[in-house]
């Protein structure tokens, strides 16, 4: 049994390594600019295909907070379309909405402001940043 055992965890220890290695990736979007969303999203796009083109595998989140958090909100979004595309596109991409920007930019709009569907809000964009890098992630600020 114990040999059955080791064949088992050479066997998958064996799968592991023939499928390449893991990156992880934070872009940073905390500016209400077409040109840094379009880059951030490029840099995605980019780091993606470099990944799979070598049989390594990438997760990539963007993280917005401040100005930034206009990326993920509908009809103020430049790059809503090319986000509802990557998100199709690529299984290995995030969106992160930062809590503390949208409950004030909610306040100051006197109603609750929608975020994109492919969204998923966060507590603090700076500590998802700070979580995400304690965990590994590699950070790009386009």
């Amino acid at each position: 049994m114990r040999t059955t055992l080791m064949a088992i965890g050479f066997s998958t220890l064996a799968s592991i390594a023939m499928a390449g290695e893991m990156h992880h990736v934070a872009i940073h979007v905390d500016q209400n600019d077409p040109q840094v969303m379009n880059l951030a999203l490029n840099n995605a796009q980019n780091v993606a295909a470099y990944y799979k083109s070598i049989g390594d595998e990438v997760t990539i989140e963007v993280v917005t907070y401040g100005p930034g958090l206009n990326m993920l909100i509908p009809g103020k979004s430049p790059v809503a379309d090319r986000i509802s595309v990557m998100s199709l596109e690529l299984d290995n991409i995030s969106f992160a909405a930062c809590g503390n920007t949208h409950a004030k930019m909610s306040e100051k709009a006197g109603k609750d402001i929608p975020l994109m569907s492919e969204a998923k809000m966060v507590q603090s964009g700076v500590v998802r940043l700070i979580e995400l890098q304690e965990d590994g992630y590699a950070y790009v600020r386009p």
